[in-house]
């Protein structure tokens, strides 16, 4: 039986690792590695290690902050609960408004992989993938989870076979692995583009509503899905330097393809772009399904048009937070730049997790799964990757913060001015 306005527990843990799955693969190997080898280099390697280090802090505080608070939302929810309304508003609205622009990249970047032609047709393309998942994600979250499984199964496969070409093509140079540009600085600003890779690993804390035994299951799906994507994009990062270096990688606006053309196994460059497509379309559908989520329980304490919190009474999703998140995303399609929203995403996202370390560390007795210094650690990595961003990206981000603070600052005081 379903109760009205609660979404029903359907997902298990494989369901939940997959899900995850598909909010990272795709992001970071199909559309990280060319502006990260810009201001890196070789370097890129070191700073994917300090964003999979602090993704790992990250994810043990949104595992044990899910376990406690097992509701839709994600750190939205555990910033209220546990450090007040302010702290949850802002991390909710770093996540949607930071996560839409991100849809808007990765239904763009299927377009690019997918349509040869001119820019209009592949913008149009975009349109349709965002509608068509739409519309599934409005069927169920379990048709959902069908095809993330089936979109990332075959985006490993893919490459799998593009590190198997380019170990195989006999081009692979050694002395690609050197040559760190940027400093130090470089590195860390690398980190913090390629932390947008591993943004999707507590996509399953924020559908913590529709997750079977959630005390158990989201802390164990978030730690295997990002451990698996941490070995995954470290062996295709590692094979596509060795293949093309660097500067070849920083000028392609698809390094993957570049990479096997360099390595002489460019009759891969098909299964590149199918891989690409693929893995695009998982991460647009996992996030489509996680902002829904996450503007549900906005909307729920009225952060958000209260309209927005309505759950359909058949298929239990937040069906008016998809379609108005859909509607959106179709605009920011029709004017975004792809490469522009990945420092914009990471912003907003890095302040979101850093609001989870915070909350987490407030945690004490039976809720603590994991030692306190990792919130910590996490607090400051993330912090200091937010302050190596492009300058663009941080003013923006800024800006993005100011205009939703001031609008709830502006409605709470209409409210109190109307009681």
């Amino acid at each position: 039986m379903t109760v009205p306005g609660v979404l029903a527990r359907r997902l298990g843990t494989a369901d939940a690792v997959v899900i995850g799955l598909g909010s990272m693969i795709g992001a970071g190997v199909f559309a990280v590695f060319g502006p990260a080898a810009r201001v890196a280099g070789a370097g890129l390697l070191i700073g994917l290690v300090i964003a999979a280090v602090i993704a790992y802090c990250n994810a043990t505080a949104s595992a044990q902050l899910a376990a406690a608070y097992p509701t839709s939302g994600g750190t939205y929810v555990y910033g209220r609960e546990r450090l007040g309304d302010w702290w949850g508003f802002t991390a909710g609205w770093g996540f949607v408004v930071g996560k839409t622009a991100s849809c808007a990249a990765m239904a763009l970047t299927f377009a690019t992989y997918a349509v040869p032609g001119p820019g209009w047709v592949r913008r149009a393309v975009a349109i349709a993938a965002v509608i068509g998942l739409a519309a599934l994600n409005y069927r169920g979250i379990t048709r959902t989870a069908r095809l993330t499984r089936v979109l990332v199964a075959v985006s490993l496969a893919a490459l799998a076979l593009v590190v198997a070409g380019i170990a195989a093509g006999g081009q692979a140079d050694p002395p690609h692995l050197g040559g760190v540009t940027g400093g130090v600085y470089g590195v860390l600003q690398a980190s913090g583009l390629l932390f947008f890779a591993f943004a999707g690993f507590a996509r399953i804390a924020t559908m913590g509503e529709e997750v079977r035994e959630p005390e158990r299951t989201i802390p164990r799906a978030i730690l295997i899905s990002l451990s698996i994507a941490v070995v995954v994009y470290l062996v295709v990062g590692t094979a596509a330097l060795l293949a093309a270096g660097p500067g070849r990688l920083a000028a392609a606006a698809a390094p993957l393809t570049t990479a096997v053309q360099a390595a002489g196994a460019g009759a891969l460059a098909p299964v590149v772009r199918i891989g690409a497509a693929l893995a695009a379309l998982g991460a647009l559908l996992a996030l489509i399904a996680g902002i829904g989520r996450t503007g549900l329980a906005m909307a729920r304490n009225r952060d958000l048009p209260g309209w927005l919190a309505a759950v359909h009474p058949r298929h239990q999703v937040p069906h008016h937070a998809e379609i108005a998140l859909a509607v959106v995303v179709c605009l920011l399609v029709a004017v975004a730049d792809l490469r522009g929203v990945i420092g914009f995403s990471s912003f907003g996202v890095l302040i979101y997790y850093a609001i989870a370390n915070a909350s987490a560390f407030t945690q004490t007795g039976a809720q603590r799964r994991f030692p306190r210094w990792l919130n910590v650690l996490g607090v400051a990595g993330c912090l200091l990757l937010v302050a190596t961003l492009p300058w663009q990206s941080v003013l923006a981000g800024i800006a993005m913060f100011a205009v939703g603070l001031a609008g709830r600052a502006a409605i709470r005081s209409i409210s109190r001015s109307g009681a």
